[in-house]
């Protein structure tokens, strides 16, 4: 339960007048309700009601009880840059009084809460990849920018310049969040952009990166413009990744970097590290079905051509140093960069599976073996969501994750969240197109 006089003096310190309480199903599709600050004491007590059926993926059939959103104060965000007088609060679904074991914000909060367990404190950042685009006078999705068309715009200055109110205004709107915007970018597609924050505790990294997807999609829509986040929407471009940086303390002391002259392999990484390396090369086929959750994924994974002569999307489970044709990349020894997750990867669900690889490495002390190597029994990441699928239905490891929040009451609700999980993502592999389409990518708009 919320301090109700914590979450009212929240709304009164910033002048909210409603908030957005706010969670996510298994998609990541955001769902909320609206809240005048006038019943904010009702909120912060017993939360707000859901037909948990009507939200999507989440577990629940129509005669199933009502899903409470709990709203986790800490969470508390005001967005009057949005609306006037507007905040976003994340929350916890409940239902009949427990925490709901399908949804994915409490998956997390249950990985972390293991991490703790072993000792150790996770923090992620977060790279959030985009592209914006508008109507054309067909009704067809094209490049919001016309004179963004040359074949390698990354970086280009006049492309950050053409788009400039729309990343200022985004950049401002971080900052003044506390979140530390330190870099926006275009990236390497045509219409592709980064906005950069700093790291954080992983749930606060997760609840960010939702937040920042609603944020940027309200703010350019407000410019008459379409975000998405789709992973490989343009079949010539570079895709959309989400890629994490990931790192351990214990007691507040960085658990990575090695001792002087520890690290035989250079990168200067204690064996605690490596054991987290070892840990997602060894699941690195499950992880993909938590981190590229959809058919249009391996658009981007199996992409062997784009119009800047690079997809940026690794094929291989590969690890090595500051090197982003691999899997796992080591960009220094306090933390290593997964670049196997995109656009479409639900955060919490994302973030917990990648922690709860790595963990099994450490307990484990897995060696990830030579720098560009990858585990000798894995050839390939899986080239379709359903190898990724029977991947994940194979590994204990990553389908626990997913079960991570379910209640020990009995053997029959075991792979409870895993299951309905993979039939989820079976259904979407045998019912999407099998080519990017003008119907593929309005689907996407909505989901994500």
């Amino acid at each position: 339960m919320t301090d109700r006089n914590e979450l009212a003096d929240l709304c009164a310190a910033t002048g909210t007048t409603f908030i957005l309480a706010l969670f996510v199903d298994l998609r990541g599709k955001p769902c909320a309700k609206l809240v005048p600050v006038e019943a904010v004491d009702e909120l912060a007590s017993d939360g707000v009601g859901f037909a948990g059926y009507a939200v999507g993926a989440i577990g629940q059939e129509p005669k199933d009880p009502d899903l409470i959103a709990i709203p986790d104060v800490a969470s508390f965000t005001p967005i009057p840059f949005i609306k006037e007088g507007l905040a976003v609060v994340h929350c916890d679904p409940h239902v009949e009084g427990k925490p709901w074991p399908f949804a994915p914000r409490n998956i997390l909060k249950s990985l972390v809460a293991q991490a703790a367990d072993a000792g150790f404190e996770p923090w992620v950042g977060a790279e959030v990849e985009y592209f914006l685009l508008k109507r054309a006078a067909d009704g067809s999705l094209i490049t919001a920018d016309d004179a963004d068309d040359s074949n390698q715009p990354c970086y280009d200055v006049r492309g950050l310049t053409r788009m400039y109110d729309h990343l200022t205004a985004v950049s401002t709107a971080m900052n003044q969040l506390g979140w530390s915007n330190y870099a926006n970018d275009h990236e390497d597609g045509n219409g592709q952009f980064e906005q950069n924050f700093k790291y954080a505790e992983a749930l606060t990294t997760a609840d960010r990166v939702i937040t920042l997807r609603y944020l940027l999609s309200t703010m350019a829509a407000e410019r008459g413009m379409v975000a998405t986040f789709m992973p490989k929407p343009f079949a010539e471009r570079t895709g959309s990744g989400l890629h994490f940086h990931l790192s351990l303390t214990s007691g507040g002391a960085p658990v990575f970097p090695g001792a002087a002259g520890e690290d035989e392999r250079g990168l200067g990484l204690s064996p605690t590290a490596y054991g987290f390396v070892g840990g997602i090369l060894e699941h690195s086929c499950a992880l993909q079905a938590v981190m590229a959750p959809t058919v249009n994924s391996y658009k981007r994974t199996g992409a062997t051509a784009t119009r800047s002569g690079a997809s940026w999307a690794p094929r291989r489970p590969t690890y090595g140093g500051n090197d982003r044709t691999h899997f796992v990349r080591v960009p220094d020894e306090q933390r290593v960069e997964l670049r196997g997750g995109d656009g479409s990867a639900n955060p919490y669900l994302a973030i917990a599976a990648a922690l709860g690889a790595g963990l099994d490495g450490v307990k484990r002390s897995l060696d990830p073996g030579a720098l560009g190597g990858c585990p000798e029994h894995i050839e390939s990441l899986p080239l379709t969501l359903l190898h990724a699928v029977e991947a994940l239905e194979a590994d204990p490891v990553i389908s626990g994750v997913l079960n991570a929040a379910v209640p020990e009451t009995g053997p029959g609700d075991a792979g409870l969240v895993s299951d309905y999980f993979s039939r989820l993502k079976r259904e979407e592999f045998f019912a999407w197109h099998s080519t990017v389409s003008p119907w593929e990518i309005e689907n996407y708009l909505t989901a994500f």
